[in-house]
């Protein structure tokens, strides 16, 4: 395994030469229900901020990823891949070996104090999910928060977990001093098709009670409806159920992502679907004969029958203004957030994938257009 690349305390890597040092990692499993089947491999990483290539389309360049591999365990996650880079499996080992940025909140502190950093955005949750269950025991997001308030330095976070309620708190604080965006992802409400592709993810109504917590704390929280699995989650009645359930948790926005499948979460994906669905293989295969991405044609329609609905449900892009989300009585502005002090620029300023990160990012392009 590959980990020197991460280690501050070991050489620059140079080709196949970057293998396992045993000091540089401590290795550590946990008899916890929670924990039982998952491996901890806990590094000291050289840096944490990462910078989005040149070429990319995203709103910002810069994100912070605390953890590498994913308990979540979705089946389709596209960070699988990146797991081949530390020569670890993409499949079960994506799930199991979950590597942890243990310095992360020191390190990323330090950064963000240099007199070289302008205060950029940062984009948390754009490739594992940094409210994962390993945050529960390494609680390395508190810390992350803090450095980000204290430099009032704009980010947004994406999530499935529901244990960002615990930092509840500092990101209220934060909001007081940047722009802070949140999205919570729920592609769709059907609880048999939550069993089978997030297994390790909390119940979709958990991630909404998330949004509607979020929202009722004025910390506006929008949903990326991803994915939406084409033939299992893509009737009308299921794109229905979810927007319906997402208008009445107070989502300030909904956003439709069809299903993508990249080299490395497609064979697993493909893999899966042989053992559930065997019946569906072959229009799979014809659905994504092209590549990664399911057809233009595809895409549109399913973007345009949520979007229909988050209108008549008054929420979105095409919302009707004034219109009142169901179960959101009296607000008048939809469960608007309340206004809050203008962003200030941080004291010291002298691998995504690009739809669910502009989703999970409103905050980010707003802070873009003012140059910050």
């Amino acid at each position: 395994m590959r980990w020197d690349n991460l280690a501050d305390d070991s050489p620059a890597p140079s080709g196949d030469a970057a293998l396992f040092g045993a000091a540089a990692v401590r290795t550590r499993t946990f008899d916890t229900p929670e924990f039982r089947g998952i491996t901890f491999h806990e590094v000291r990483s050289r840096s944490i901020l990462n910078r989005v290539p040149g070429a990319s389309r995203m709103p910002f360049e810069w994100t912070v990823n605390p953890y590498r591999g994913c308990s979540h365990a979705c089946v389709y996650c596209f960070a699988r891949r990146t797991h081949a880079y530390l020569d670890l499996d993409t499949g079960i080992g994506f799930d199991t070996q979950i590597v942890v940025k243990t310095n992360a909140p020191e390190l990323l502190r330090r950064q963000v104090a240099s007199p070289s950093w302008q205060g950029a955005h940062i984009a948390m949750g754009t490739n594992v999910d940094c409210y994962q269950r390993a945050e529960g025991r390494y609680r390395l997001m508190p810390g992350i928060i803090e450095a980000l308030r204290d430099r009032a330095n704009p980010f947004s976070i994406l999530t499935k977990g529901t244990l960002i309620l615990r930092d509840l708190d500092l990101l209220r604080q934060a909001a007081e001093v940047t722009d802070v965006g949140i999205s919570v992802s729920v592609g769709f409400t059907d609880r048999d098709l939550w069993r089978t592709v997030e297994p390790g993810t909390p119940p979709p109504e958990r991630r909404l009670d998330v949004v509607r917590t979020l929202t009722e704390h004025g910390i506006g929280c929008g949903v990326l409806m991803a994915p939406v699995v084409p033939f299992l989650g893509d009737r009308p009645e299921q794109l229905r159920a979810t927007v319906r359930a997402v208008a009445a948790s107070g989502a300030t926005s909904v956003t439709p992502l069809v299903l993508h499948l990249r080299p490395g979460a497609r064979e697993w994906f493909m893999a899966w679907l042989h053992r559930h669905h065997p019946e569906l293989v072959g229009r799979y295969e014809r659905l994504y004969a092209s590549g990664a991405y399911a057809p233009t044609w595809y895409q549109r329609r399913v973007t345009r029958q949520v979007h229909e609905l988050a209108a008549e449900y008054g929420i979105g892009p095409t919302a009707r203004r004034g219109a009142a989300r169901p179960g959101r009585e009296g607000d008048g502005g939809g469960g608007r957030r309340p206004p809050r002090r203008p962003h200030r620029r941080p004291h010291s300023s002298a691998c995504c994938d690009t739809a669910a990160v502009r989703a999970a990012a409103p905050a980010a392009r707003r802070a873009m257009s003012r140059g910050g």
